[in-house]
């Protein structure tokens, strides 16, 4: 077993819940500094990353119809 990355199905996984985190944090109402904070711990740590955004992270502002 492989530990250095992630693959297969599982990094299929990870990569599509940091970009919706991702495109949260840009959508939401936050400052600039706070977006790139919040953005560069889900790149650099995906999972932790994320599960500090889904706890604690800003959400994307919601749509006005």
């Amino acid at each position: 077993m492989n530990f250095t990355g992630y693959t297969g199905l599982f990094g299929l996984i990870v990569l599509a819940l940091d970009l919706w985190a991702i495109v949260s944090v840009v959508g939401s109402k936050a400052s600039t500094g706070a977006k790139v904070v919040w953005v560069l711990a889900i790149v650099l740590l995906p999972i932790l990353g994320f599960l500090a955004w889904l706890l604690f992270g800003p959400r994307a502002a919601p749509r006005r119809p």
